[in-house]
């Protein structure tokens, strides 16, 4: 071979070893899921959410969604269903928990009661919580 082709095959090979080695350290830790502490946070109000975070909401609620929203002091995470048929929805916070690396929020839809009186218009049901400021991922079950 030519002392330019093994040059080149050289190159190649590193720069190949070059990128493996960055997108194996470039991966995300898997998380099991496994509860290591208890999250402390508050239901938020409607007239307490921050104006910047309601914006984006209101965009957002016709549709099921998932967010944070992080100003400096708190971390906000919202869930929302969408449109809704009725009115009478509310959700159930099931789990919010640490793991090793992460914040898992699991919410559900609870439908109105049989019997229930509501309203006949469309419903947007969404829940915000606030916390304090995290620097791990926030996972929605």
């Amino acid at each position: 071979m030519s002392g330019k082709i093994k040059k080149s095959l050289l190159g190649a090979g590193l720069c190949a070893v070059m990128c493996c080695g960055f997108f194996a350290g470039c991966s995300v830790e898997d998380t099991s899921g496994t509860k290591v502490g208890d999250l402390t946070y508050v239901i938020v109000e409607e007239d307490e959410i921050p104006e910047e975070l309601m914006t984006m909401i209101e965009e957002k609620k016709a549709a099921d969604f998932k967010m944070t929203y992080e100003p400096d002091d708190a971390l906000y995470i919202v869930r929302g269903y969408g449109e809704q048929a009725t009115g009478g929805y509310s959700i159930r916070i099931k789990d919010c928990y640490l793991t090793s690396n992460a914040v898992l929020f699991d919410t559900e839809l609870v439908g109105p009661r049989k019997g229930e009186s509501v309203s006949a218009n469309p419903s947007y049901p969404y829940i915000v919580i606030k916390t304090e400021n995290r620097e791990e991922t926030v996972i929605f079950e």
